[in-house]
C-alpha cells in the first residue's frame, strides 16, 4: 500500500481474530463520523428479542467485511491476478462504506423514516460527501460500489449472489446468534475463487461449499433474519413510529431528539442533491438509540397508542403473529381484526395500529443473477446447471409466507 500508518493499527475481532487497518485513508474512513454511527446501528435490528446475543453492529460487519476482501484480493493475487495497490485500496474502502447508508433499526424503519429511499441510495450519498471531505481519494471505490468500473469482477465482490458482504455477514450472524446450521465455509469459498474474462468464478472443487452456503443462507432467511417474533416485533415499531409521524402531522410535540423529529416531521425531498443540504447531515446523526431514547419517553404520552406500544417494547410484551403458508382471506383478516378490536375496546382509528397483516418471502438462489463454476475442462457455467446439483435448482423458487399479527395483552400497570 502507498499509505502507512504512523503506528501499526489493529482490531481485535470475535469472528476473525486481529484485523489489521492498512492504511491512512482508510483508518481516517473509519475514524469518521458518519463511520463511527454505525456503532449505534444493530446488524440485526430487533433479533434479539428472540436471540439474546445478536447485538453486534454494523460497524462490526462492515469492518469485517473489509477483513474479508482483503483475504480475498491476497488470495487472487497468488493466483497471478494483477490488483494494483490503488485497486487494492479501493475494493476496501468500497465494501467498508457498501452499508454506509443503513438508518435506524437498518431495513426495519427504511420505508417509513426514509419514505421508498433505498439505503444503497443514502450510501452513495455518503460515498459522495466523504470523497469531498478527502479530496477524491475515494473515486474510484465509489466505481466499483456502483459498478462503473471496467473490472467487473470487483463490483462482484462487493454486491452479488456471492459477495464479501454476504459471507461476512453469514458468519457474523451465525456467530452471535448461535444458530450454527448457518455455519458456511467461507474460507474455502474465498480459496476457490477466480478470475476468468473479468468474471468472478468459483473453481469446480468449491461447488459443495457453495451449495452449503446457499442451503446455509436460506435456512438463515427463515431462522433469524425472517424469524415470526422479529416478524411481529417489526410490524410494532413500524406502527409505533406510524403513529409518530400522524401526532407530529398533526401538530402534536412529542419529546424526542432533533434528528429523530427532523425525520417525524418531513420525508425525505425527491432528489437530495438539490436543496436541503441539512437532510444528510441530520441522518449522519441518527441511530437506535434515537427510537429506543424515544420509546422510553413516549410511555408516558398522553396518546393510548403511543404510550402502550412504547409499553409493550419495553417489557417486550410482542404482537402474537400468525404464520401460514396460504394467503389470508379478506374476510379472514376483518374476522381476526374484529376480535382484536371486541377484546381490546379498540376505536376504528387504533385498531390499525394494533392488527398488522402482509406477507414474507424467501429464497435460496436467484437464477438472473448466477454464480458462476470453473469447471477442470475450463468451461464456465451456471453453479444451478452444474451436475448432480438439484437443491439449488430448487431453490431458485422463491417461497411466500403470510402472517397477521396483533396485541395479545396490554401493559398492565
Amino acid at each position: 500500500m502507498n499509505r502507512t500508518l504512523k503506528s501499526h493499527k489493529i482490531i481485535n475481532d470475535p469472528v476473525y481474530g486481529f484485523i489489521n487497518i492498512p492504511g491512512e485513508l482508510i483508518f481516517a474512513v473509519i475514524d469518521h463520523p458518519y463511520f463511527q454511527r454505525l456503532r449505534r446501528i444493530k446488524q440485526l435490528g430487533l433479533t434479539d428479542m428472540v436471540y439474546p446475543g445478536a447485538l453486534h453492529t454494523r460497524f462490526h460487519h462492515a469492518i469485517g467485511a473489509m477483513h474479508l476482501m482483503s483475504i480475498t484480493l491476497d488470495q487472487l493475487r497468488n493466483k497471478g491476478i494483477e490488483i494494483s495497490d490503488q485497486e487494492y485500496e479501493a475494493a476496501l474502502l468500497a465494501i467498508l462504506l457498501h452499508d454506509i447508508g443503513h438508518g435506524p433499526f437498518s431495513h426495519a424503519l427504511e420505508a417509513i423514516l426514509l419514505k421508498g429511499l433505498h439505503h444503497e441510495t443514502l450510501s452513495l450519498l455518503f460515498f459522495d460527501a466523504l470523497n469531498k471531505q478527502f479530496h477524491g481519494q475515494l473515486t474510484l471505490a465509489r466505481k466499483i460500489f456502483v459498478g462503473s468500473y471496467e473490472r467487473k469482477f470487483f463490483h462482484q465482490l462487493v454486491a452479488s449472489q456471492l459477495d464479501i458482504d454476504r459471507l461476512d455477514y453469514l458468519q457474523r450472524d451465525c456467530f452471535f446468534t448461535g444458530v450454527s446450521e448457518g455455519t458456511i465455509g467461507a474460507d474455502r469459498i474465498i480459496k476457490m475463487m477466480n478470475i476468468v474474462d473479468d468474471q468472478l468464478v468459483i473453481e469446480e472443487k468449491g461447488i459443495y461449499s457453495i451449495e452449503n452456503f446457499l442451503s446455509a443462507r436460506r435456512l438463515m432467511y427463515w431462522q433469524v433474519y425472517l424469524h415470526k417474533t422479529t416478524v411481529c416485533a417489526e410490524k410494532m415499531l413500524i406502527n409505533l413510529i406510524l403513529r409518530a409521524k400522524e401526532l407530529e402531522n398533526s401538530g402534536f410535540q412529542l419529546p424526542g431528539s432533533s434528528e429523530l423529529l427532523f425525520f417525524l416531521n418531513q420525508d425525505p425531498p425527491g432528489n437530495l442533491r438539490d436543496g436541503q443540504p441539512d437532510w444528510l447531515e441530520n441522518f449522519s446523526r441518527l441511530d437506535d438509540f434515537d427510537i429506543w431514547g424515544a420509546i422510553k419517553l413516549w410511555k408516558d404520552a398522553d396518546d393510548f397508542v403511543l404510550r402502550e406500544i412504547s409499553h409493550m417494547f419495553l417489557t417486550r410484551n410482542l404482537f402474537k403473529i400468525q404464520l401460514v403458508n396460504q394467503p389470508f382471506s379478506d374476510d379472514e383478516i376483518i374476522k381476526m381484526q374484529k376480535k382484536v378490536q371486541a377484546r381490546h375496546s379498540f376505536s376504528a382509528d387504533e385498531i390499525p395500529y394494533f392488527f398488522s397483516s402482509g406477507e414474507i418471502s424467501n429464497y435460496g438462489y436467484l437464477a438472473k443473477d448466477k454464480i458462476w463454476i470453473l469447471t477442470k475442462k475450463g468451461e464456465v457455467t451456471d453453479v444451478a446447471m452444474a451436475a448432480d446439483l438439484p437443491n439449488i435448482k430448487a431453490m431458485s423458487k422463491i417461497v411466500k409466507k403470510y402472517y397477521a399479527c396483533h396485541a395479545k395483552n396490554l401493559t398492565l400497570r
